[in-house]
């Protein structure tokens, strides 16, 4: 009986050899693809700056974060993905309550794009987050909740907002309310206080001879005199007042809640402030006095305006009568 000869290179391939080859070459492939597709997936998610999660609402529990999650918020992603409270108790306590109220709005409307709260890292820093946030698209039967997100930090952005805000609303030399932003506030307290019925003073506030100043020892010491009028009335007015530069050397307050009776200690008190104020120019010493005309609210009084008038012509009542003193309108 013939013995059966081994195969030689010559020899064709049987054909389930040939077809158990390729699909192995092929399994080979399809396992190099899918992994080169989860390197790929990898990199990117670890190059986003931004914080990728997902959310059950009804467990409570994190099911997914982001790498950018431990760069963000200075802690490991496994202590979120045991305990959503990880999450929450690193937003900034006064935002906690928006944070949340703001999350379940997503039920509702299906996504929420204007989230914005702060947190505090690992390192005890602030930081803003924009954390926009959708519902995930259910399969059919599926009845959990699962809730996508992507948070992202906006801190650099808000400080730029807030330097942007702060040059709109502050007089450059004095860093006191400019005219703009006082009379801003100014209309806002008198609308307050026409419709609850409560009290509110106004006040105007001049240095005398300040042309005299310019003239006599130059323009920066006429600055430096204004920054210390400023900070004067910084000083001395209540918190919740409003005191601002509304042009030239001239000041304006207004105190919302606060009695005519009240009002005139603050300005008596402003007054004795500004007179302890000593200046030098060379060998030379001098000081300041200020003219000051204050009214309050009345029945009678439908604009801002009303008071305004009403103030500054008690404050140049003041300067006709001998200046450095406060005249009620």
């Amino acid at each position: 009986m013939a013995k059966d000869l081994p195969p030689t290179f010559t020899d064709p391939p049987r054909p389930e050899a040939a077809q158990t080859l390729l699909a192995l070459l092929h399994a080979q492939g399809e396992v190099a693809r899918l992994s080169e597709r989860e390197q790929l997936y990898s990199s990117l998610l670890d190059s986003v700056n931004a914080v990728l999660w997902a959310f059950d609402w009804e467990t409570r529990q994190v099911l997914y974060v982001s790498p950018a999650y431990e760069r963000l918020f200075g802690r490991p992603a496994s202590l979120v993905l045991a305990d959503y409270n990880e999450w929450r108790d690193a937003i900034y306590p006064d935002d906690l309550e928006y944070a949340e109220r703001s999350l379940a709005q997503v039920l509702v409307k299906g996504t929420v794009e204007d989230r914005e709260y702060r947190i505090l890292n690992g390192a005890g820093e602030v930081r803003w987050v924009s954390d926009k946030c959708y519902i995930n698209q259910q399969r059919e039967g599926d009845q959990r909740v699962i809730i996508v997100g992507i948070a992202e930090d906006i801190t650099e952005k808000k400080q730029l907002e807030g330097e942007l805000h702060r040059l709109a609303t502050t007089d450059v030399l004095t860093q006191s309310s400019n005219r703009r932003h006082f009379f801003e506030c100014a209309q806002q307290a008198f609308d307050n206080a026409r419709i609850h019925g409560t009290p509110l003073a106004f006040l105007l506030l001049d240095i005398d001879d300040f042309k005299l100043i310019n003239d006599s020892y130059g323009h920066q010491e006429g600055d430096q005199v204004l920054q210390r009028i400023a900070d004067s009335g910084k000083a001395v007015l209540r918190r919740g007042d409003q005191f601002g530069r509304i042009g030239g050397e001239e000041f304006a307050a207004v105190f919302p809640g606060c009695t005519a009776q009240m009002a005139e200690q603050i300005a008596e008190r402003l007054q004795r402030e500004i007179q302890c104020l000593s200046f030098s120019h060379g060998q030379q010493t001098y000081g300041v006095t200020v003219s000051q005309g204050l009214t309050g609210l009345t029945d009678e009084d439908e604009t801002l305006d009303s008071l305004f008038a009403r103030a500054d012509a008690a404050m140049y009542r003041a300067k006709r009568q001998g200046k450095n003193q406060i005249v009620k309108g």
